[in-house]
């Protein structure tokens, strides 16, 4: 085993499996094919997550590893490594600290794999990148990988493309809700991953009540399908008629739904994360999670972090904790004035 990289021909990346991670890795996807323009670039990475880099043309392949499908169990992974064998590979970025998939790649027979180290299994990398000192973005943490490979990394931002479809999709979406072009369009996003990251849904009601009442602006709740009712509760709230997207849209579809907005407001998601890859101004509420790791990663997209202090160490994954104080400190108040100087730029 060696240190050093081998300029490759077929590169394998082997990526996270949230939705915000995989979009925050693709400025070292871009990263990676700026260095090795000519090579044969495929990533691999979990079914749901798959969206997020289709129409990618940094990229050559998508491999879906299906972990709880067709790759589970014994049989399932030695397919999955005869079927990567076969793709012979020169190298792999291991994105993701993980030893099963660690030892996929190893047992395929890629010659050069690069990742963080760790105790367990560790042995298995022939280039160990030292891990990060203190508090670095999530994508600066992919880019250290990417960064390995001669001089690759960059730090223009990330990126999420989408295809004419889901654009036209959405154009046909506002169309038949009376949305023009000369409308001011607010889009919230209430949802998140787990509860504790999400603001009070009463204060995402009232929030828009004002957004409609003082700037005539259309307002969109968006989300997906397990978002249904939530968005549903903050309707019933609301002095005014906001338009419900939830469950009406894919990935796609909500990404350019999210381009077509003039201001995106939500809680630390993939969504948001989305918003700011395709330019959109945004409020990022911040509660549990630190917007030093996981906050909005761009070069040029305006945006405004509002994150009270309110004792508690964050990052914080007390998932248990009964008070959620970190979210109920930012206040309607506090999100509709970064909302009016964002407003301001837009007229």
């Amino acid at each position: 085993m060696t240190d050093r990289i081998k300029r490759p021909k077929r590169i394998l990346i082997v990526n996270v499996n949230w939705l915000g991670d995989v979009l925050f890795s693709t400025a070292a996807i871009r990263a990676l094919r700026r260095r090795y323009p000519d090579a044969y670039l495929a990533c691999m990475l979990v079914p749901r997550a798959k969206q997020i880099l289709e129409d990618n043309p940094r990229l050559n392949e998508i491999i879906v590893y299906d972990e709880k499908g067709r790759h589970r169990g014994v049989i399932g992974k030695l397919r999955f490594i005869f079927f990567l064998k076969k793709k012979r590979f020169d190298i792999v970025f291991l994105f993701q600290r993980s030893f099963t998939r660690l030892l996929l790649c190893f047992l395929a027979g890629i010659p050069q794999r690069v990742g963080y180290y760790r105790k367990k299994g560790g042995f298995l990398l022939t280039k160990k990148v030292a891990p990060a000192v203190g508090r670095i973005h999530r994508a600066e943490y992919f880019l250290r990988i990417a960064g390995e490979a001669e001089g690759a990394a960059d730090n223009r931002g990330c990126e999420f493309f989408i295809a004419e479809e889901a654009e036209i999709s959405m154009k046909k979406f506002l169309e038949a809700r009376k949305v023009k072009k000369d409308n001011l369009l607010a889009v919230i996003n209430p949802g998140g991953n787990w509860n504790l990251k999400r603001w009070p849904a009463e204060r995402f009601a009232r929030l828009a009540d004002e957004l409609i009442k003082r700037y005539s602006m259309k307002v969109i709740i968006s989300g997906g399908p397990a978002d249904v009712r939530l968005a549903e509760e903050i309707k019933k709230m609301m002095d005014c008629s906001p338009i419900v997207s939830c469950g009406r849209t894919n990935l796609k579809e909500l990404a350019a739904l999210l381009k077509f907005s003039d201001l995106v407001i939500s809680a630390d998601s993939g969504p948001l994360h989305i918003t700011v890859a395709v330019g959109t101004p945004a409020i990022a509420l911040f509660g549990p999670t630190s917007s030093d790791i996981t906050g909005p990663f761009t070069g040029k997209t305006p945006y405004t972090v509002i994150q009270k202090d309110v004792g508690c160490e964050v990052p914080c994954y007390n998932l248990d904790c009964p008070e959620n104080r970190c979210m109920k400190a930012i206040t309607v108040d506090d999100v509709f004035e970064a909302a009016k100087k964002l407003i301001r730029k837009l007229r």
